[in-house]
This record gives C-alpha cells, structure tokens and sequence, in this order.
C-alpha cells in the first residue's frame, strides 16, 4: 500500500514548471511518508515539542511509526473500525498526531476540533457529524461529559491524561494489554484514494460552521504547501502557529511538511500568551520556516525585533485573513525577510500563493498553484475582464478536480448546490487579478462595500489606516446611512500608550483622505478594545457590520 511516488525526496522535484501529481488508487499518508521515512532512516527527526513550561520532547519517524501502530491497535481493540467518525478533541500535544495516524491507518475518520469549544458547541458538532468515538484529554472530557447524554450516537471515549469513569485510559490500556507497536493487526485496511478520511468544521465567522469531508487524496495537495509556498527542504525546522482544531493545522503542521522531510516545531500554549514568546523559540531553536495567520504577525511587530538573532530563519509565511502591508514592512526591516502570502480555505489545500521562487508583490496573495485552474467570475458565472473584482472559481469540469479540494459539505445540500455550479466551485471569496496574474484578494463576497455608486474593498482602506502610527488592528465593514446609503466605518484597536478621542477620529481620517480617494475614508471610527474572531483568528464581520446597523454594546465571543 504505497503511494510514494506522488511524494517528492526532496524540495527540488517540486518545481512549478516541472509539475506533476499522479495519485494512485491506493493511498494512505500514515504508511507512505511517516512509516516510508522510518524505515529508511530510523533517526530522522520528525517533531520537537515544547510546552509553556519549557519541558521538551523529541520524535522521529520511526517513534511516530510505531506509536500510531500502538494506538490503531487500541483503537481496533475498542471496536473502532473502517469508516467510523471520530472526534479528536486535543490540544497542542503529541497524542493529536499520534492518534490521528492511528486513525488514517485505520481508514476511520477523524475530525479535530477547537480545545475552545464550549460543551454546547462540541453538543452540536458531534450530533451534526454524527460521531461515534471520542478521543481527548481531561479538559476535552470534562466538556464532553456534561453534554454526553445528549449524543445518542457516541459509543467509544478515549481519554490521553488521567482516567475516569466510561472513559478508555489510553495509557493505561496500552501498557496493560501490551498492543504490538510494529505493525498493526489484523486485516489490511486498503484505503482509496476517494475513500473519506478527514472531516473538519468551517470557523463559522457568520454562521453555523459548515463540515468539510476531505478523501485519503487530500494530503498529496499539501505538497504545493510545504513545497513550494513553505518552500521547505529536507531537514529543515518548521514552526507554525496554529490551534490543531483548525484546518490550518493539516496545512502548516502536517501533511505536507513531512512529505518534504522537514521537522515539525510543535509549541504547546495552554496559558496566557506573549507574542514575545515565540521571537525567543525562533532564536533559540534555530526555526527555518515559520508560518503564523497576521494576528500574530501584528502582535510580534509591536516588539523590538533588532534585539533577536533570525540567522538561521528562511521563509515567513502567512494565511488566514489579508495580511496588512505595513505589518509586513516592519516585519522586514526587523529580520530581514519578507512574508509571503498564501491563499486556500479549509475546504482547499493552497491555491493561490507567493511561493519561495516566485518573486514578491507586497500585498498580493501571489499566483495561482499549478494544479488549480482559477477564473474570477460576475454574479452571473461570467468570467471578468484583467483588473476587475470577481468571484474565485476553481474549474473543475471536463474531467478535471484538483487534488485538496473538498469532496463535499456533509449534510447541507444548499452548501453543495449554492458552491458547486456549472462546473465551478465557487470560494466565496473576492479578488482581482493584474497583467502577470497576480492575485489580489478583496474580501468575502458580502465583505464588499457599496458607497455612492462606488465599490470598495475593506482591505485597500485597512492597507492605509494600518499605516497610521496610532493603530494595532481596523476592520472595516459598511454602515448604513440615509443620504449615501452605505459609508464606510473603522473599528479600531489603538496601540498602547493612544487614547480614543474625537481629535484622534478627526487625524486618522485627515490621513487616509491624504492617501486615497476621498469616497474611501471611514465617516465613522470607533475604537474597541478587541475585534470580534473566529476560533481560527479571522475577524467576524458580521458581527460589525450588525453592530454598525443596529448599534448597541458590542459583544466580543
């Protein structure tokens, strides 16, 4: 069961002019990349994980191998099999990877999930997905405990730290029934390549999340993320932040960093967070790749940068919500290197991105993937001229399905109907495409603001007041008013040491007229303590754009 030869050895065979991707009928990442990279060199080092605490852990392949062998055991030994869903409630730890090889060895299909979930959202997510098997650890328990009842369909519960009752102790079953750690037992378990393998929820910045169902093919995507946007080489020590609920943890500490050889930096926060922290961990650990949504970027550029030693850092990367240019200028001029953007969703691997040998625009997201055929297409499926906004469609008809796209939206046949038309799968996203195909994103479809007859996208007018030496983070929504309609409104998050006033209002706005067009800047500023985010640190608009609507307290989840 092998389907190395869509696995690259080494960054070089994964060239965009030298480009090709033949999936087999066969495949399963646990057993071709972690096992494949055991058996040929048992040293090779797959994880370093580090917690708050400054405790550290070290993986090989080969340790990863035969601890997800273990694990499927235990899992088959509990009655979980082929096709069961499974619902991975863990944070930061090595388990999370170890489990979830154990269940793609398995042909069982996981679904991680936020360690933020309140019980009634895990009530939810696993009723919606109808889960039947559990795996956490005694903070995920907790919350799974207070709301079991009310999921009829969950029958196995699997607990990594401590025990208690109707919980299965990982480590205590393993160590008492001695599961063999070479091989896993039993009949072979072939997977296709179009088999489910992976669920995983939406953030929801609007809305219920909706669930994305990924097939065993979904992985080999990934190679365009670690090869060419990480641009990572064998070897290499990849450090990327990110919750392992998200999708963006299969992205940047997953699939494809270890088909490229690279070693996962794992830095495990439980506790309050300083941005200063992670300055320190790329110092000391000597990071090559480092890849952080701009958030964090924002938070790390409010810090002195000069004072940390980046020798041996390559590559920075970003995704997850536009990333502001002047957050970048200041990144740059404190390291050395630039940010390099890339574009894809949960539902996608990357599909558009500035990769390590293409050259930079600043503020562009960057070209599109070889393997992905993007158009940007009118209200009507039309496709629209150079230079103009348009919808993000990716083609997939005439035969023709790029490998990392979703397979489909369980249990939302609207979702399906309203995404896939005509050949297309439609991103919901906005951007416009210049003379080289650079791509350059403008925001959701409904993030588009309509003023005066003009169309504005929220990020060109957030580009500008970010410049502002008074502002951390601005979002920008559309605010309905009786003489234009719509005028634009900033929600503002002042750096520390500035005071909202009606004086500081009247001078950010004073400063985007001196840059813009006139039509472009905010009417209205208001300065909040926070922005309303999605688990997955995207900005909820929405819920601005409400608040802009109907006023009242602004309530940050």
């Amino acid at each position: 069961m092998s389907s190395e030869s869509c696995c690259p050895r080494t960054a070089s065979a994964l060239k965009i002019g030298n480009w090709s991707l033949d999936i087999p009928e066969y495949c399963n990442c646990a057993y071709d990349v972690i096992d494949r990279f055991a058996r040929e060199d048992k040293n090779k080092l797959a994880m370093i994980w580090v917690n708050q605490e400054g405790a550290e852990k070290r993986f090989t392949f080969a340790d990863l191998s035969r601890l997800s062998n273990q694990a499927a055991n235990m899992l088959m030994a509990q009655g979980i099999k082929q096709g069961d869903r499974v619902f991975l409630l863990l944070p930061r730890i090595p388990e999370w990877w170890i489990f979830s090889a154990a269940l793609m060895k398995i042909g069982a299909i996981a679904c991680p999930a936020p360690t933020l979930l309140m019980p009634h959202d895990i009530q939810f997510r696993i009723n919606y997905g109808g889960f039947n098997a559990v795996i956490a650890d005694k903070s995920g328990a907790d919350k799974v405990d207070e709301v079991s009842s009310e999921c009829p369909k969950l029958e196995y519960k699997i607990m990594v730290e401590g025990s208690r009752n109707g919980w299965v102790d990982y480590y205590k079953d393993v160590k008492d029934s001695a599961y063999s750690t070479e091989s896993v037992d039993g009949p072979a378990v072939k997977t296709r390549a179009k088999d489910p393998m992976l669920l995983i929820f939406t953030s929801g910045t609007s809305k219920n999340p909706k669930l994305v169902q990924h097939t065993f093919d979904y992985p080999y995507g990934h190679l365009v993320t670690g090869g060419l946007w990480h641009g990572l080489r064998e070897g290499d020590l990849h450090f990327a932040v990110s919750d392992t609920g998200w999708g963006k943890n299969v992205w940047s500490n997953y699939f494809g960093q270890w088909m490229m050889g690279a070693c996962l930096f794992i830095y495990d926060i439980r506790g309050k967070f300083h941005a200063e922290e992670l300055l320190h961990l790329i110092e000391k650990y000597q990071i090559t790749s480092f890849c952080a949504p701009p958030t964090i970027y924002r938070m790390l550029v409010l810090n002195d940068l000069k004072k940390f030693n980046f020798k041996s850092l390559r590559s920075c990367t970003a995704a997850g919500e536009p990333l502001h240019a002047e957050t970048c200028r200041i990144w740059c001029e404190g390291t050395g290197i630039t940010i390099r953007e890339g574009y894809g969703q949960t539902e996608t691997a990357s599909l558009i991105a500035t990769f390590a040998d293409t050259p930079q625009k600043v503020g562009s997201m960057g070209k599109a993937a070889p393997n992905w055929h993007i158009e940007l297409h009118d209200d009507d499926g039309v496709e629209v001229p150079q230079g103009e906004i348009g919808r993000i469609a990716v083609k997939i008809s005439d035969g023709f399905r790029p490998v990392g796209l979703l397979d489909k939206y369980i249990g939302a046949d609207d979702d399906n109907s309203s995404y896939f038309v005509n050949g297309y799968y439609y991103t919901g996203d906005k951007a416009r495409v210049d003379e080289e195909g650079y791509y350059w994103f403008c925001g959701r479809n409904d993030d588009i603001i309509k003023s005066s007859g003009y169309r504005i996208g929220p990020l060109e007018v957030e580009e500008i007041i970010m410049r502002h030496e008074s502002v951390q983070e601005v979002a920008i929504v559309g605010a309905p008013d009786a003489v234009r309609g719509v005028v634009i409104k900033a929600y503002i998050v002042l750096k520390s040491g500035f005071n909202g006033s009606d004086e500081l209002v009247k001078d950010i706005q004073h400063f985007v007229r001196e840059e813009t067009a006139p039509y472009k800047y905010p009417r209205l500023v208001e300065f909040v303590k926070a922005l309303p985010k999605s688990f997955s640190g995207k900005v909820k608009r929405e819920i601005l754009r409400k608040h802009a609507e109907n006023g009242g307290e602004l309530v940050i989840d």
